[in-house]
């Protein structure tokens, strides 16, 4: 009975060990320690006044001629494609870098007839950079004393001197068919000028001289050799592969080439067989 006792005794005291009694904080307490991470009067200030004085030289330099605008750099862009470009932005020249909205120059240099794309960097402290991608032309299109230069598109990019950029074949339209840069050419014309950009991608031996466009069919006319054939509109890619690996093996005096059944190349001496 006593060693029951005693057993029973020592499981009280057991307990009584284990027992975790709760220390009471006071409020003044909580409030000492939540004043450790906050940001002392002093540090609060000089943040302050670290941030006015940056909003302040911001804001005078922006005022000042600093950074003013003084020269404009044009980059990606035929000479006279630059200098449409420099024209619609010589109006940033003299205001500050700062205070340029560059989606608005953006804007006005993307619509320009010859430009494809376009940023605009700043180059402190005095450049304005206006990267741009031109618009590629294929054809140069002729009416009377007039010509233009056009893409694979169809698309008028910009109005040339008669004579000029010979190195793009010719379109020649009649006087009743509208042209107007900035617009597409009539759909019966905009295959040709297709025609001449696919040309250009299946990388013809011969250069291109003219394109004709005659009841639904289209022909080419290269400087050297015979004129090419190619047919209705259709798969004209295609046609031109056939072609620019047919070239190389006609004979002197062949007199076209006719890749209209791209299947089937034909050529011949005689202009009407």
């Amino acid at each position: 009975m006593a060693g029951g006792r005693t057993e029973r005794g020592s499981r009280r005291r057991a307990r009584a060990g284990s027992v975790v009694v709760p220390f009471p904080r006071s409020e003044a307490g909580d409030r000492l320690d939540l004043a450790r991470f906050l940001p002392s009067g002093r540090s609060l200030l000089l943040g302050f006044a670290l941030v006015v004085g940056v909003l302040g030289a911001y804001w005078g330099a922006r005022a000042s001629s600093l950074f003013d605008v003084r020269n404009l750099e044009i980059q990606g862009a035929p000479l006279d494609v630059a200098r449409q470009v420099e024209a619609a932005t010589k109006g940033s020249v003299g205001t500050s870098l700062l205070a340029l909205d560059a989606r608005e120059i953006e804007a006005t240099v993307r619509a320009l007839p010859s430009i494809a794309g376009v940023t605009v960097d700043r180059a402190f402290p005095s450049t304005l950079v206006v990267k741009v991608a031109a618009k590629h032309p294929v054809a140069v299109i002729r009416r009377g004393r007039t010509a233009w230069l056009a893409t694979g598109s169809g698309e008028v990019i910009r109005e040339i001197q008669v004579g000029s950029e010979r190195a793009f074949p010719r379109l020649w339209i009649t006087r009743d068919i509208s042209v107007d840069v900035g617009r597409a050419l009539p759909a019966n014309l905009a295959v040709a000028t297709r025609a001449l950009a696919a040309a250009q991608e299946a990388r013809l031996p011969r250069q291109v001289k003219a394109v004709k466009s005659a009841g639904g069919q289209l022909t080419l006319v290269l400087r050297r050799g015979p004129e090419l054939r190619l047919g209705a509109p259709v798969e004209l890619l295609l046609k031109l592969i056939v072609a620019a690996r047919v070239l190389p093996l006609v004979e002197n005096g062949t007199v076209y080439l006719d890749v209209s059944v791209p299947e089937r190349p034909v050529t011949s001496a005689y202009l009407n067989s």
